[in-house]
């Protein structure tokens, strides 16, 4: 069992199918994380400063091809 850790909800993910950098989202509180480590588990909040900056960077790399 996965708990969320904002709001301590079950998050309904099989654990050991999580892989480094997969993405999880709360039902219950609708905040996503990220899979940081998988073994032990932790996750990550993903802000919108994360998403803006992971735009970017893809904006930057398309220019550069």
């Amino acid at each position: 069992m996965v708990l969320c850790p904002e709001c301590d909800t079950d998050l309904d993910v099989d654990k050991d199918e999580l892989e480094e950098g997969d993405a999880v989202s709360c039902a219950e509180c609708g905040t996503d994380f990220e899979v940081i480590t998988t073994d032990p588990l932790e996750l990550r909040p993903v802000s919108d400063d994360d998403d803006e900056e992971e735009e970017a960077k893809e904006a930057d790399e398309d220019e550069d091809e």
